[in-house]
């Protein structure tokens, strides 16, 4: 085998490994910088709704993860079709603790998250008559909502992360939603992976539980560029959509 031939052979097996070996951003745990553009379609019962989002992650430090996601809606749920702004998310993520125990790897995770909804009018001053966003399919509040998480790595690589979270509001109609998070995700060869993600929160206000289901499968083409498709059914007799559907593109930096 020639030099170069040796050469291109190394630098193919660095490339590969880099491309396939790094965690998976699917992971809120990752450590991962990336931006994906996605959209979600869901079946509301007789109406639908369309999310179109931006959900992002910068690794400010090796222990600092700052998340962002931007949200943009379109809806018929009130007989019209509206559109508009619904929220922004600001989310950092502090991994104060990592290691193994036996032949799994953890890593735990500590974190906010900043929830700004374009649709809640200022305290006090109402809602005008003249704004879609009155009818935004948000909850119509500013929240905070503190997190901690854990990622386990089994031997043959499946990752777990059950989530647990606690919304509350502090500007517009009163949040007091505990989540319980549960994800599981198996990497396949070729960069292709499988996620399953259950969410189960327990809205305290209004006494019932909008548990949902999510199945995504998708596949790294290069180290920077990904795609993926969701599958979203709602889950129980309060469930918040009957079934849906998605899709994403990633881009890793």
């Amino acid at each position: 085998m020639t030099l170069f031939k040796k050469l291109f052979l190394l630098f193919f097996i660095a490339t590969t490994l880099h491309t396939f070996g790094q965690e998976n951003a699917s992971n809120p745990l990752a450590a991962t910088s990336n931006t994906d553009v996605r959209m979600k379609y869901m079946d509301l019962g007789g109406a639908y709704l369309n999310d179109f989002y931006i959900d992002g992650a910068y690794m400010a430090t090796p222990k600092l993860k700052l998340k962002y996601e931007v949200h943009y809606w379109n809806s018929n749920l009130v007989g019209v079709n509206q559109n508009g702004f619904e929220s922004i998310h600001f989310k950092p993520i502090y991994f104060p603790l990592a290691g193994e125990w036996g032949q799994w790897k953890y890593k735990l995770a500590l974190g906010i998250e900043w929830i700004m909804e374009f649709g809640n009018p200022a305290s006090g001053q109402g809602c005008p008559e003249d704004t879609i966003f009155c009818t935004s399919p948000g909850t119509g509040s500013d929240q905070l909502a503190p997190l901690v998480g854990l990622s386990l790595v089994a031997p043959k690589g499946t990752v777990f992360i059950p989530l647990f979270q606690q919304f509350f509001s502090y500007n517009g109609q009163t949040v007091n939603i505990t989540a319980m998070r549960l994800i599981a995700i198996q990497s396949f060869k070729k960069g292709a992976w499988g996620k399953l993600d259950f969410i189960v929160p327990f809205d305290w206000e209004n006494d019932v539980v909008p548990a949902t289901a999510e199945i995504q499968f998708g596949k790294m083409f290069s180290s920077r560029i990904g795609a993926y498709v969701d599958g979203l059914f709602g889950v129980g007799g309060d469930k918040p959509y009957e079934w849906g559907v998605g899709a994403g593109l990633r881009i890793s930096y």
